[in-house]
C-alpha cells in the first residue's frame, strides 16, 4: 500500500511559494490584491493553503512577480494542477454534514493528515481517531452526533478505518506518537465489551515500529497538557511548514505560525517526558483490558 496523496500538500506549497515570491518582490497583500483586482482575503487564502486556486490566477501572480524562470514558472503551474485533485476522502465525506461544537468540517483534517509523515498527540477525553477500533468509533459518533443519521454515522467510521491504513502501508507509514491520559482508559465508550476489544487494538497497534503509546497516569498530577486535547502534524515539506489541530467546543482550530507549533511541540515533549514508558504503558493498558473482561466484556 503506497501512501495516498492529496490536494492538501500542494496548495501548502504553492502557498508557500507564492508568499516567498510576494516577499521577495517586497509587496503587501492590500498591493498584489489591487494589482489583480481583487480582494486581499483571496490572495491571503492562496498564500495559506486554503483557497483552490486556478491557472489564470496563479498566471497572473507570475506576471506580478515577475518569474521569469521557464522551469519555476512550470513548478507553479504543476502544483495548482495537483491543487486542483480530488482526495480520497472526499466521495466519503461529501454525504456528511458538518455539526457545530462536534463536527468541523470531516475532510480538513483528513487532508492534511493525509500528507504528514508524523502525528504527535495528546489525548484527555477519547481516543486519538487512529487508534480507535470500528465499534469505538461508532458508539462515540453515536454519542457524540445523535441528529445524524446512521448512513452518515457509517461515513464517519468509513473515514476513521480508512484513516488508521496509514500507520500499516508498505511504503512511508505513517509515524504516530500518543499520549493519552489515563481518564481515556476509565471513559467507557461502547461498554465493557468494546473497551476491552480496544485495549487488545492498542497493544497490537503498540507493537507497531512507527507507533508509540503512552500513559499520562494520575498519580502524575496536573499538567499543562490537560488544557485540552491536540495534535501536532509534521510534514516533510519544510517550506510549507507544521500545524497544530486543536479541537475545542468551539470548533476546530488550525495553527501554523512557527511560534505557534514551537509551542505545543514543547508542551507535547513535556508530557510525554513525564507519562509512562510505552511497556509501562502497555500493562496498564492491559490491566484496564482485563478489568473490562472481568466487568462482562471480552472478544
Amino acid at each position: 500500500m503506497t501512501p495516498a496523496q492529496g490536494p492538501a500538500g500542494p496548495r501548502r506549497r504553492l502557498g508557500a511559494e507564492l508568499r516567498r515570491l510576494r516577499l521577495n518582490a517586497d509587496m503587501t497583500l492590500d498591493e498584489v490584491a489591487e494589482r489583480m483586482t481583487c480582494s486581499t482575503s483571496k490572495i491571503s487564502r492562496l498564500e495559506t493553503g486554503k483557497g483552490i486556486p486556478k491557472l489564470p490566477d496563479v498566471n497572473e501572480l507570475i506576471r506580478i512577480y515577475g518569474v521569469a524562470s521557464d522551469a519555476e514558472q512550470d513548478m507553479l503551474r504543476r502544483l495548482v494542477r495537483e491543487s486542483r485533485t480530488q482526495g480520497w476522502w472526499e466521495p466519503i465525506t461529501e454525504g456528511v454534514h458538518p455539526e457545530r461544537f462536534v463536527l468541523d468540517a470531516p475532510a480538513r483534517f483528513a487532508a492534511l493528515e493525509t500528507e504528514a509523515v508524523e502525528v504527535c498527540t495528546f489525548d484527555n477525553t477519547v481516543l486519538l481517531g487512529l487508534l480507535q477500533t470500528e465499534r469505538y468509533a461508532r458508539a462515540l459518533m453515536r454519542a457524540l452526533l445523535p441528529s445524524h443519521s446512521d448512513s452518515e454515522i457509517e461515513l464517519l467510521v468509513q473515514l476513521r478505518m480508512r484513516r488508521a491504513h496509514a500507520m500499516r502501508r508498505a511504503e512511508a507509514p505513517l509515524r504516530v506518537c500518543a499520549v493519552m491520559d489515563e481518564s481515556v482508559l476509565c471513559r467507557l465508550v461502547g461498554g465493557a465489551d468494546v473497551m476491552a476489544q480496544q485495549a487488545e487494538h492498542l497493544l497490537e497497534l503498540g507493537n507497531l515500529p512507527n507507533v508509540s503509546i503512552q500513559v499520562l497516569p494520575f498519580e502524575t498530577g496536573m499538567h499543562r497538557a490537560l488544557a485540552g486535547q491536540f495534535t501536532v502534524l509534521r510534514f516533510a515539506d519544510e517550506l510549507a511548514g507544521d500545524v497544530v489541530h486543536i479541537e475545542g467546543s468551539a470548533g476546530d482550530t488550525y495553527l501554523e505560525a512557527p511560534s505557534d507549533v514551537e509551542l505545543y511541540t514543547k508542551i507535547f515533549d513535556d508530557v510525554a517526558g513525564v507519562s509512562l514508558t510505552p511497556r509501562d504503558s502497555a500493562e496498564l493498558i492491559a490491566r484496564y483490558g482485563a478489568r473490562n473482561i472481568a466487568r462482562g466484556g471480552g472478544s
